[in-house]
């Protein structure tokens, strides 16, 4: 049976919006959503809150404008790792040890920690903490692994745009239709894509254990086989890297050094490979009167972005997927 992750089932879109001119109110809504406690309760004269939220499994986006007179609190989410982007106003968060630069993506302390904020617009992803262990410790191949995150910022600002650009599309997916979201392998593929990014993006003990030189690689023919006969029979399921390197019997690091060496590729180089040759031969049996879309078919087979899909099958097939549907 191949292995399950706590993302891999079916689940639906939560989507919600708030408003209020009651602050009261919105401190409370602030304190389910946040975590924040112990905030000040000022005047309600000129106050605005809007909260909305969209989410599927373990990823959940948030965005929370707020208008009037300054307020803070004491917040924390220790079964949630959170990236902020301050879109507007300002805000000032401070873990007890540093004041973080909150410009840009950064990310907030799991532990306790004091927040102030004025005229504030604010999108923030949240991730459950334990789905980003338990990928860290598959990518690197160190079950043991303690992930910490050093600090609250990206890398370098070429890997915080990266982010931003991320989110910015995680945002337009999530509102995207309920069809095209409700699809297993394209929610699976979004939650690991998110994860991979979050751990590359900001510096943390994870990264650390990459720099560390890898294993050599032995043998690895018969291995490969297993894993691309084992992609090829699952080829419509939501498997990863681990499910791959447990069924080719290697580590999941030993596996993409053979694999690079013998094919040319990586194991979900190879996997998406597959996956859009799929799509692209449902495209061709598919009658467009009945109504099937590219972005459904896509979706089916894990492609979330409608432009990188296209882009994809244009330079593998010479022609937009769209055209393929039509003929």
């Amino acid at each position: 049976m191949v292995g399950r992750s706590v993302w891999d089932m079916e689940q639906k879109v939560r989507r919600s919006v708030f408003a209020t001119g009651d602050r009261a109110e919105g401190l409370a809504v602030l304190e389910q959503v946040y975590a924040v406690q112990g905030a000040r309760r000022g005047s309600d004269e000129d106050f605005s809150m809007r909260v909305s939220t969209a989410g599927v499994g373990p990823v959940s986006l948030e965005r929370v404008c707020w208008q009037g007179a300054p307020a803070g609190g004491v917040g924390e989410h220790p079964g949630v790792l959170r990236v902020g982007h301050v879109l507007g106003g300002d805000v000032n968060i401070s873990d007890g040890r540093a004041v973080l630069a909150c410009q840009g993506p950064f990310l907030l302390p799991r532990g306790p920690y004091l927040s102030r904020w004025e005229g504030l617009d604010i999108l923030s992803l949240s991730l459950d903490a334990a789905v980003v262990q338990d990928q860290a410790r598959m990518l690197s191949g160190c079950e043991t692994l303690r992930l910490e995150f050093t600090e609250a910022t990206p890398v370098s600002p070429a890997l915080g745009r990266y982010w931003s650009v991320g989110i910015t599309h995680l945002s337009r997916t999530l509102q995207s239709g309920d069809e095209v979201m409700s699809k297993p392998l394209l929610q699976a593929e979004m939650t690991r894509s998110l994860v991979t990014a979050l751990l590359h993006a900001f510096p943390n003990s994870f990264l650390e254990r990459l720099r560390a030189p890898a294993p050599e690689p032995g043998p690895g023919s018969g291995s490969v086989r297993r894993a691309v006969a084992f992609i090829d029979a699952h080829l419509g399921e939501p498997i990863g890297l681990a499910e791959i390197a447990a069924a080719a019997r290697m580590s999941p690091r030993g596996l993409q050094a053979a694999f690079q060496r013998e094919r040319g590729t990586t194991p979900l180089g190879y996997l998406r490979s597959a996956r859009l040759e799929a799509a692209h031969a449902e495209l061709v049996a598919a009658d467009p009167a009945t109504g099937v879309s590219v972005a459904v078919i896509a979706a089916r087979w894990g492609f979330a972005h409608a432009g990188r899909f296209a882009a994809a099958y244009r330079d593998r097939y010479g022609r937009a997927p769209s055209a393929t549907l039509r003929t």
